[in-house]
């Protein structure tokens, strides 16, 4: 990311690069989980070319991030170039709609939080979740709320629906999660969110390459063998 300009100019070594290209992408996804949370903020892309580096920046509200006449957007765009001393002209942040705001799971666990702060039972407010992102053509969810729900004994609890995996390489591909700490008056609320996305042919709504053990049957096709066998017979 932004760093390989670095490593092309002093010459850092492979595992310095990718450590420090860790380190600003998590730096800069931070930030703007804090500075975009109410617009529904759900990731950020880094590309890098030759002649600049390019934020691309996901989110449900992409007017909300742009702000009027792209004043909001400039003003992340100075923010980040003098906190990661990039050269005048060589920034560029783009906001980009999420396709499917139902299988974002951090668009529903921020979703999740401001529902909770604004004083919905915990119990309605997963619900509501759960049916939103089942009817937005999830495979399967599961939310879980912990900390001091009621009383003030801290407990769990755990809402599922639909096909969930749990282990396995396609638990990277598929599962989409998102972890949210939510402050209430009577303690840290915390909010996990767990989406298991369809496979889509596209790799649009999910991901492209099928789950492993899913086996698609065929119907066999006619044995034409049968049908011109008798036309032979006839001729000789």
């Amino acid at each position: 990311a932004f760093f390989s300009k670095m490593a092309n100019t002093t010459h850092i070594s492979k595992k310095r690069k990718f450590v420090a290209d860790g380190v600003f992408y998590a730096e800069l996804n931070e930030f703007l989980t804090r500075e975009l949370a109410v617009d529904g903020y759900s990731g950020v892309e880094v590309r890098v070319t030759p002649v600049r580096t390019e934020i691309i920046i996901r989110a449900t509200r992409t007017r909300e991030v742009l702000g009027e006449k792209g004043r909001r957007i400039r003003e992340l765009t100075s923010l980040i170039q003098k906190r990661f001393n990039f050269p005048e002209d060589t920034l560029e942040l783009y906001a980009e709609r999420v396709a499917a705001r139902g299988l974002c799971a951090i668009a529903q666990a921020e979703s999740l939080k401001y529902k909770l702060l604004g004083g919905l039972a915990v119990r309605r407010a997963c619900y509501g979740i759960i049916r939103f992102i089942m009817e937005s053509g999830a495979k399967g969810c599961e939310v879980v709320v912990s900390g001091k729900l009621r009383a003030q004994r801290a407990k769990a609890m755990k809402f599922k629906d639909g096909y969930m995996i749990s282990s396995g390489n396609p638990c990277r591909e598929y599962l989409d999660k998102a972890v949210r700490h939510v402050l209430m008056r009577q303690g840290v609320l915390g909010v996990r969110v767990n989406i298991m996305l369809p496979w889509d042919r596209e790799g649009k709504l999910g991901p492209k390459t099928p789950q492993p053990d899913v086996i698609t049957i065929f119907e066999p096709k006619e044995d034409l063998t049968a049908v011109i066998a008798p036309k032979i017979e006839a001729t000789a």
